[in-house]
C-alpha cells in the first residue's frame, strides 16, 4: 500500500537527523599529522608503524597529508602513529587541541613519502613473519581517520603482522553518500595492484585483507577483478573479513560467484542492529546488506551451507558506537578475535576460536544475553544467497535511527 503524502514528509523531513546523527558519530580535529617534535614523544607510549596506499589526491599540507579528492596516481606513505597508555581498547583518542599530546592522544611522531621500490624496501625491514594485514576503511571517512582506527585495531589485536592501510578518495561528508561509492569503483584497479604487488612480494607468505562498510565493496570488487584477469585470487590472499560489509546480497552472490573456485578464507561480521546499514538499505531500494543478513533465519540458513564462509553475529556485542556499525573494532573481545586469530594466519572455524573459548562464551562475557546466533559461528555459502527477508524493514529513517525496529 503506497504511503501517505504526510509520512512521505516525516520520512524526507527525519533525513536532517539521519545527518546530524551520522556526523555526531564524527571524529576528531583537522591537521592532526604533522609529526610532534622529538621531545614531545612520550617513553609510556607505544608505536604502530604502517604503510598507507592511497589513491586520494594530495593536500601539499604536511598537517593532513591527503584529501577526499581522487587522484589517477598511487601514493605510498610510512607513517608512526603513538598510541597513548592507560587508553580503553577499543577507543581513539583523538587530540582536543593541536599538538597532540601523547601521553593522552594518538599522535604522529613520524611520516615519510615513499616510492614504489622504497616501499618494497619498507615490507622487507618491517616484516619478520611474512603475514600482512591489509585493512580498508569506510564512508564518510577522512584520511586521518582511517589512519587511527587501523592503529588502534592492530595495536588493541597484538597481531604479529605488517600492517599495510589502504585508503580511497571519501569526502567525509554523510552528503557524500553517492561520491564516496564511486571513489570506491574510481580505486578498484589501485587496490588490486596493490594486493597484487604484496602478494608477489618474495618475503610475503599470506595476506589477509580486512574491509569495512563500503570499503567491502571496494574489496570485492578488486578480488574479483582479479580472479577474472588471472583466474584466480592470489594464494598468498588466504583471509578476508568483510565487517558489517555495507553489500546488497544479490550482488554479493554474483562477485562470490565470479570469484572463481579457490577463494580466500571468508570472516563476515553481521549485526541485526546496525542503524548505519538501516539507513544504507533505504538508500539502495530497500534490498538487503550483508551485514544486516540474519544467518539463522531463511532464506539465508537454508542456502548458507558447505562453503565455509564463517559468519559472526555480533548482534547483542554492546559498544559505544550509537550506530552500532564499528562493533568489529571498539569491542575489544572481537578485536582481539579477529586480529590475533585471522591476522596470525589462522583461520576461524565454528568449532573453536583459538582463545580459550567458543566465540558463544567470548560473546557473553560482553554481554548479559546471548542468541543462539550469536552464540556459535556459522559456515555457510554465499553462492546462492537471493531475495529479501519476509519481514520489510522500516521506511521511516526516523524510526530506524531510534532503533524501535530491526530487520528481521
Amino acid at each position: 500500500m503506497a504511503r501517505s503524502k504526510s509520512a512521505r514528509w516525516r520520512g524526507a523531513g527525519s533525513i536532517s537527523a539521519v545527518f546530524l546523527t551520522l556526523t555526531a558519530c564524527g571524529t576528531g580535529p583537522e591537521g592532526v599529522l604533522a609529526p610532534i617534535p622529538a621531545n614531545l614523544v612520550s617513553p609510556a607510549a607505544s608505536d604502530v608503524t604502517m604503510l598507507v596506499a592511497t589513491s586520494r589526491k594530495p593536500s601539499g599540507d604536511p598537517a593532513t597529508l591527503f584529501t577526499g579528492e581522487r587522484s589517477p596516481a598511487l601514493s605510498l606513505t610510512d607513517l608512526t602513529i603513538s598510541i597513548p597508555p592507560n587508553r580503553a581498547p577499543g577507543t581513539v583518542e583523538w587530540p582536543k587541541k593541536l599538538p597532540p599530546d601523547p601521553r593522552k592522544d594518538f599522535a604522529v611522531v613520524a611520516a615519510k613519502n615513499l616510492s614504489i621500490p622504497k616501499a618494497h624496501k619498507w615490507l622487507h625491514s618491517h616484516n619478520s613473519n611474512g603475514r600482512v594485514l591489509v585493512f580498508v576503511h569506510g564512508f564518510n571517512n577522512r584520511y586521518e581517520d582511517s589512519v587511527f582506527r587501523f592503529a588502534q585495531f592492530v595495536h588493541d589485536s597484538r597481531a604479529k603482522v605488517v600492517p599495510v592501510l589502504f585508503t580511497w578518495p571519501s569526502r567525509a561528508s554523510v552528503l557524500g553518500y553517492n561520491y564516496d561509492k564511486e571513489s570506491t569503483n574510481f580505486s578498484r584497479t589501485a587496490f588490486e595492484r596493490t594486493l597484487k604487488a604484496l602478494a608477489d612480494d618474495r618475503g610475503v607468505t599470506d595476506v589477509t585483507v580486512m574491509a569495512h562498510s563500503m570499503g567491502t565493496w571496494l574489496a570485492m570488487e578488486s578480488l574479483r577483478q582479479m580472479a577474472l584477469e588471472d583466474g584466480r585470487v592470489s594464494p598468498k590472499i588466504r583471509n578476508v573479513i568483510l565487517a558489517s560489509p555495507d553489500l546488497d546480497v544479490d550482488v554479493f552472490g554474483r562477485q562470490w560467484t565470479e570469484l572463481g573456485p579457490k577463494k580466500p578464507k571468508f570472516t563476515i561480521t553481521v549485526s541485526r542492529d546496525d542503524r548505519a546499514l538501516a539507513v544504507s538499505r533505504l538508500i539502495a531500494g530497500n534490498v538487503d546488506r550483508v551485514g544486516q543478513a540474519d544467518p539463522s533465519k531463511e532464506p539465508y540458513k537454508s542456502k548458507l551451507q558447505a562453503a565455509g564462509i564463517t559468519v559472526l553475529d555480533l548482534t547483542d556485542v554492546k559498544t559505544a558506537d550509537r550506530l552500532n556499525h564499528s562493533k568489529f573494532a571498539e569491542s575489544p573481545e572481537i578485536v582481539q578475535l579477529l586480529g590475533a586469530q585471522l591476522a596470525s594466519g589462522q583461520t576461524l572455524t565454528d568449532q573453536r576460536v583459538g582463545l580459550g573459548d567458543e566465540l558463544g562464551l567470548v560473546v557473553a562475557g560482553t554481554v548479559d544475553t546471548i542468541g543462539n546466533a550469536a552464540a556459535s559461528t556459522v559456515s555457510a555459502p554465499i553462492a546462492a544467497v537471493e531475495g529479501n527477508t519476509n519481514k520489510p524493514p522500516p521506511d521511516d529513517l526516523e524510526t530506524i535511527l531510534k532503533g524501535d525496529a530491526t530487520t528481521q
